[in-house]
Protein backbone atom coordinates (compact mmCIF):
# COMPACT_ATOMS: atom_id res chain seq x y z
CA UNK A 1 0.00 0.00 0.00
CA UNK A 2 1.41 3.17 -1.14
CA UNK A 3 2.82 5.27 1.95
CA UNK A 4 0.42 9.09 1.06
CA UNK A 5 -2.28 6.12 1.56
CA UNK A 6 -1.33 3.85 4.82
CA UNK A 7 -0.40 7.63 6.36
CA UNK A 8 -3.82 9.01 5.72
CA UNK A 9 -5.56 6.23 7.08
CA UNK A 10 -3.29 5.53 10.08
CA UNK A 11 -3.75 9.66 10.62
CA UNK A 12 -7.48 9.14 10.40
CA UNK A 13 -8.75 6.71 12.09
CA UNK A 14 -6.63 7.59 15.09
CA UNK A 15 -9.53 9.57 16.73
CA UNK A 16 -12.72 7.78 14.63
CA UNK A 17 -14.95 7.49 17.91
CA UNK A 18 -16.69 4.58 16.81
CA UNK A 19 -12.82 3.51 17.94
CA UNK A 20 -12.93 5.88 21.17
CA UNK A 21 -10.04 6.50 23.32
CA UNK A 22 -6.34 7.29 23.38
CA UNK A 23 -5.20 4.45 20.99
CA UNK A 24 -1.74 2.87 21.37
CA UNK A 25 -2.14 2.16 25.07
CA UNK A 26 -0.77 -0.93 25.98
CA UNK A 27 -4.52 -3.26 27.02
CA UNK A 28 -5.18 -3.15 30.98
CA UNK A 29 -5.05 -5.71 33.29
CA UNK A 30 -8.27 -7.40 33.04
CA UNK A 31 -9.00 -7.16 29.45
CA UNK A 32 -9.13 -10.01 27.35
CA UNK A 33 -7.89 -10.11 23.43
CA UNK A 34 -10.37 -11.28 20.87
CA UNK A 35 -9.90 -14.75 21.25
CA UNK A 36 -11.09 -14.63 24.35
CA UNK A 37 -14.97 -14.38 22.35
CA UNK A 38 -14.47 -16.41 19.72
CA UNK A 39 -18.32 -16.88 19.30
CA UNK A 40 -19.52 -13.79 17.51
CA UNK A 41 -21.69 -11.46 20.41
CA UNK A 42 -25.41 -10.81 19.68
CA UNK A 43 -28.43 -9.03 21.30
CA UNK A 44 -31.63 -10.36 20.33
CA UNK A 45 -30.41 -12.39 17.76
CA UNK A 46 -28.37 -9.87 16.18
CA UNK A 47 -24.71 -9.40 15.75
CA UNK A 48 -22.22 -7.25 14.13
CA UNK A 49 -22.07 -7.53 9.60
CA UNK A 50 -20.53 -10.70 9.23
CA UNK A 51 -19.52 -9.87 5.54
CA UNK A 52 -16.80 -7.05 7.36
CA UNK A 53 -13.56 -7.44 6.57
CA UNK A 54 -12.21 -5.18 10.03
CA UNK A 55 -13.39 -6.49 13.12
CA UNK A 56 -12.73 -7.19 16.65
CA UNK A 57 -13.74 -8.05 20.14
CA UNK A 58 -13.07 -8.22 23.29
CA UNK A 59 -13.60 -8.00 27.04
CA UNK A 60 -13.27 -7.32 30.61
CA UNK A 61 -14.62 -7.59 34.28
CA UNK A 62 -15.73 -4.42 36.01
CA UNK A 63 -15.82 -4.62 40.17
CA UNK A 64 -18.46 -2.50 39.89
CA UNK A 65 -22.69 -3.15 40.32
CA UNK A 66 -24.68 -4.09 36.72
CA UNK A 67 -26.75 -1.17 37.25
CA UNK A 68 -23.61 1.43 37.14
CA UNK A 69 -21.93 -0.28 34.14
CA UNK A 70 -25.31 -0.20 32.64
CA UNK A 71 -26.02 3.69 33.29
CA UNK A 72 -22.60 4.62 32.53
CA UNK A 73 -22.94 3.24 29.49
CA UNK A 74 -26.50 4.29 28.34
CA UNK A 75 -26.43 7.55 29.45
CA UNK A 76 -25.08 8.91 26.43
CA UNK A 77 -25.23 12.79 26.80
CA UNK A 78 -22.55 11.87 29.47
CA UNK A 79 -19.63 10.04 27.84
CA UNK A 80 -17.89 13.52 27.21
CA UNK A 81 -16.95 13.33 30.81
CA UNK A 82 -15.34 10.11 31.27
CA UNK A 83 -14.17 8.98 27.63
CA UNK A 84 -11.23 11.27 25.96
CA UNK A 85 -11.93 10.88 22.64
CA UNK A 86 -15.37 12.42 22.99
CA UNK A 87 -15.98 16.16 22.58
CA UNK A 88 -19.74 16.15 22.02
CA UNK A 89 -22.86 13.74 22.57
CA UNK A 90 -26.36 14.44 22.08
CA UNK A 91 -29.61 12.40 21.98
CA UNK A 92 -31.68 12.66 19.02
CA UNK A 93 -34.95 11.67 21.47
CA UNK A 94 -36.46 11.90 24.63
CA UNK A 95 -36.35 8.94 27.64
CA UNK A 96 -34.50 6.11 28.48
CA UNK A 97 -32.39 4.76 25.60
CA UNK A 98 -34.21 2.07 23.97
CA UNK A 99 -35.04 0.23 20.40
CA UNK A 100 -34.93 3.35 17.98
CA UNK A 101 -32.89 5.92 19.76
CA UNK A 102 -30.54 7.54 17.47
CA UNK A 103 -28.05 9.83 19.24
CA UNK A 104 -25.02 11.87 17.53
CA UNK A 105 -21.11 12.56 18.73
CA UNK A 106 -18.62 13.89 17.16
CA UNK A 107 -14.68 13.86 18.15
CA UNK A 108 -11.46 15.50 16.41
CA UNK A 109 -9.71 14.41 13.32
CA UNK A 110 -6.26 15.73 12.37
CA UNK A 111 -4.80 17.00 9.00
CA UNK A 112 -2.87 14.62 7.20
CA UNK A 113 -0.82 15.00 4.18
CA UNK A 114 -3.78 14.85 1.61
CA UNK A 115 -6.20 16.06 4.06
CA UNK A 116 -7.51 18.90 6.04
CA UNK A 117 -8.73 18.79 9.82
CA UNK A 118 -12.02 17.38 10.23
CA UNK A 119 -14.63 16.76 12.77
CA UNK A 120 -16.09 12.93 12.34
CA UNK A 121 -19.74 13.14 13.50
CA UNK A 122 -21.44 9.72 14.06
CA UNK A 123 -24.87 9.41 13.97
CA UNK A 124 -26.33 5.75 15.86
CA UNK A 125 -29.69 3.97 15.90
CA UNK A 126 -29.99 1.55 18.46
CA UNK A 127 -30.75 -1.53 16.68
CA UNK A 128 -31.60 -4.00 19.55
CA UNK A 129 -31.76 -3.34 23.13
CA UNK A 130 -32.49 -5.74 26.38
CA UNK A 131 -32.24 -3.51 29.20
CA UNK A 132 -28.70 -5.09 31.50
CA UNK A 133 -28.31 -7.31 29.48
CA UNK A 134 -27.17 -6.41 25.43
CA UNK A 135 -26.90 -3.35 23.20
CA UNK A 136 -26.49 -3.12 19.79
CA UNK A 137 -26.15 0.25 17.59
CA UNK A 138 -25.02 0.56 14.03
CA UNK A 139 -24.19 4.13 12.26
CA UNK A 140 -21.86 6.31 10.02
CA UNK A 141 -18.57 8.20 11.39
CA UNK A 142 -18.44 10.73 8.31
CA UNK A 143 -15.93 13.58 8.10
CA UNK A 144 -13.71 14.99 5.09
CA UNK A 145 -12.40 12.18 3.06
CA UNK A 146 -13.38 9.47 5.33
CA UNK A 147 -16.34 7.60 5.99
CA UNK A 148 -16.80 4.11 8.04
CA UNK A 149 -20.18 2.23 8.47
CA UNK A 150 -20.19 0.50 12.07
CA UNK A 151 -21.84 -2.26 14.14
CA UNK A 152 -21.17 -2.39 17.46
CA UNK A 153 -22.57 -5.26 19.86
CA UNK A 154 -21.88 -5.31 24.03
CA UNK A 155 -23.51 -7.67 26.37
CA UNK A 156 -23.56 -7.55 30.30
CA UNK A 157 -23.32 -10.60 32.68
CA UNK A 158 -23.48 -10.34 36.62
CA UNK A 159 -20.88 -12.19 37.96
CA UNK A 160 -19.89 -12.94 41.32
CA UNK A 161 -16.97 -10.63 40.58
CA UNK A 162 -19.23 -7.63 38.98
CA UNK A 163 -19.88 -7.03 35.57
CA UNK A 164 -18.75 -9.42 32.55
CA UNK A 165 -18.71 -6.85 29.74
CA UNK A 166 -18.20 -8.14 26.19
CA UNK A 167 -17.57 -5.49 23.21
CA UNK A 168 -17.49 -6.43 19.47
CA UNK A 169 -17.69 -3.94 16.35
CA UNK A 170 -17.00 -4.09 12.82
CA UNK A 171 -16.22 -1.39 10.31
CA UNK A 172 -17.04 -1.40 6.64
CA UNK A 173 -15.73 1.50 4.09
CA UNK A 174 -13.25 1.82 1.18
CA UNK A 175 -10.60 3.45 3.69
CA UNK A 176 -10.57 1.13 6.38
CA UNK A 177 -10.78 -1.78 3.49
CA UNK A 178 -7.49 -0.24 2.32
CA UNK A 179 -5.49 -1.74 4.89
CA UNK A 180 -7.71 -4.26 6.89
CA UNK A 181 -4.78 -5.04 9.49
CA UNK A 182 -4.16 -1.51 10.25
CA UNK A 183 -8.25 -1.01 10.68
CA UNK A 184 -7.75 -3.69 12.83
CA UNK A 185 -5.25 -3.02 14.88
CA UNK A 186 -6.68 0.51 15.70
CA UNK A 187 -10.13 -0.74 16.22
CA UNK A 188 -8.95 -3.04 18.76
CA UNK A 189 -7.02 -0.53 21.09
CA UNK A 190 -9.95 1.75 20.52
CA UNK A 191 -12.06 -1.02 21.99
CA UNK A 192 -9.64 -2.11 24.47
CA UNK A 193 -9.53 1.43 25.74
CA UNK A 194 -13.17 1.83 25.87
CA UNK A 195 -13.36 -1.18 27.93
CA UNK A 196 -10.41 0.64 30.02
CA UNK A 197 -12.56 4.16 30.91
CA UNK A 198 -15.42 2.39 31.44
CA UNK A 199 -14.28 0.19 34.11
CA UNK A 200 -12.38 2.45 35.73
CA UNK A 201 -15.30 5.02 35.61
CA UNK A 202 -17.61 2.51 36.97
CA UNK A 203 -15.11 0.96 39.61
CA UNK A 204 -14.41 4.67 41.09
CA UNK A 205 -18.57 5.52 41.45
CA UNK A 206 -17.11 8.74 39.08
Amino acid sequence: MPGIRSTRARAALLTVPLLVGALGAAAPAGAAPAAATATPLSCRGQGTDPDAQVRYATETLIHAPLGTVWKLQTDVERWPAWQRAVETAARLGHGPLREGSAFRWTSPAPATPSTPATTLTITSTVRQLHRGFCLRWTGPAVGDGLRIDGVHVWTFTQTEGGVLVRTEETHTGKQVEANVPLATEILAAGLTTWLAELKATAETGA
